[in-house]
């Protein structure tokens, strides 16, 4: 059944008001505390956010639900979601708890949920929370002054020390002159630290965040700053995180920006020739580029796709027993370092294949990015696209249209009231045609 709290990527909102309301976030302790208690007698639960100004307000409501259900809750304070993923797992915590809206703005915010895995919890799981946290009213209490939770500094410095350990043998960093945009976000502190106790050359933008500023206009939705800072400095490589650093998007020396379509590319062909790589395949997502695709197959090597969202990735790659797949957007998994995307961890790898191998240029040659666009067409409801007689006509003539030329990939989003328009084609006047004609149709039929 489709659920109404959580989206792809956890429950997102916007503080003050469902579902982030105080009533629903001391549902969302309570719900996660009793389902814990079931599978164990004294469960713990980390909890970590990212610099919003709303995070710390948000963690006390789950902090207290979980405490009146007798769960104990400890806080790393600010850290990566992959961060809080990690040291739930290496730490034997029952389960994680994540408050942040990964790359929306500071006024958006979230919540997003970790087994004891270090996975997220399954659709299932989520399900089964979700009635729990909807059900009627129980009686609740507010959070007490002395609630606030305190963040043990020691959490971040085990989970620095587990990403220097994964450092590719042989890889010097030491003088690799790296910028890092740190989107005003939770990897402000570790990405400078992590690269600087390597002994590269970093020149840290973007990184002081107060509350606000999270992925404004930096960050890897916006790398342009990157770019121009790479460029200005000389740097090697430049790396830019979202707010909540589980994605990584690159520039190269040149200036070329590297998605995680290249990351993909560079990452395999060097598992690949160290005869690392499982499965002869890689993972990806519908978005993932048709030349990322063909360039894989020049490699011998196959592309996978799944649903978009980093759960289906990992879900195919422990079906399939691969160990390398990711999203465009920038989130990686490296399944043989880590359960989740980590946008510091694709940053380490990628720098020591350059330390290693050369420029990025030379890593992801080959490389050839068909033209493609999003467009994000703002609806009023949910309905199968199927249904939309004028959608459903617009598509099949331009599938006819594009052939083995191009793709289309048309879906809702998990976390906003928009369907995702991507179009796909080695002419780029073909993109721009049936994308506009392909969201006008969704518009005529459901636009908001």
């Amino acid at each position: 059944m489709p659920k109404e709290l959580f989206g792809t990527d956890g429950i997102r909102g916007v503080p003050g008001a469902a579902p982030l309301d105080d009533e629903t976030l001391y549902r969302v302790g309570r719900a996660l505390g009793l389902f814990l208690i079931e599978h164990e007698a004294r469960p713990r639960v980390l909890i970590g956010m990212d610099t919003r100004e709303s995070g710390p307000h948000i963690a006390r409501q789950i902090a207290a639900g979980l405490a009146d259900d007798g769960v104990a809750a400890a806080s790393a304070g600010v850290l990566t979601t992959p961060g809080i993923a990690y040291l739930v797992r290496a730490k034997g915590f029952s389960a994680g708890v994540v408050i942040s809206a990964s790359h929306n703005p500071y006024h958006d915010n979230g919540v997003k949920l970790f087994a004891g895995t270090g996975m997220k919890f399954p659709d299932e799981a989520e399900e089964r929370l979700e009635q729990e946290i909807l059900r009627p009213a129980r009686p609740s209490k507010s959070p007490r002054a002395d609630a606030a939770l305190r963040a043990d500094a020691s959490l971040a410095r085990e989970y620095l020390d587990f990403l220097r350990s994964r450092v590719i043998p042989g890889a010097n960093l030491a003088g690799v002159k790296l910028v890092l945009d740190c989107a005003n976000g939770a990897a402000s502190t570790l990405g400078p630290e992590l690269f600087r106790s390597l002994g590269a050359d970093v020149t840290a933008i973007h990184d002081r965040p107060n509350g606000r500023n999270i992925n404004a206009d930096c960050g890897s939705l916006h790398p342009e700053d990157l770019r121009k800072a790479v460029l200005k400095t000389g740097a090697a490589l430049g790396v830019a995180f979202d707010g909540d650093a589980d994605r990584a998007i690159f520039a190269s020396s040149t200036g070329r920006i590297v998605d995680g379509d290249g990351v993909l590319l560079a990452a395999a062909r060097h598992l690949k020739s160290s005869g690392q790589l499982k499965g002869a395949r890689v993972v990806g997502t519908s978005m993932a580029n048709l030349g990322l695709e063909r360039a894989l197959g020049e490699e011998g090597i196959a592309l996978s796709r799944v649903p978009v969202g980093d759960r289906y990735v990992l879900e195919e790659l422990l079906r399939s027993g691969c160990n390398l797949g990711g999203e465009q957007s920038g989130h990686v998994i490296f399944l043989d370092d880590a359960t989740t995307g980590d946008g510091l961890l694709t940053a380490l790898k990628i720098v020591c294949l350059v330390a290693l191998r050369g420029p990025l240029d030379t890593l992801v040659r080959g490389l050839k990015t068909f033209p493609q666009t999003i467009v994000n067409v703002n609806v009023r409801a949910k309905p199968p696209l199927d249904s939309l007689p004028e959608f459903a006509r617009e598509l099949d003539e331009a599938t006819r249209a594009l052939g083995g030329a191009g793709r289309i990939v048309v879906r809702y989003s998990g976390t906003e009231p928009k369907a995702r328009v991507m179009v796909e084609a080695e002419r780029a006047e073909d993109v721009t045609r049936w994308a506009e004609a392909l969201a006008s149709a969704i518009r005529s039929a459901i636009g908001a």
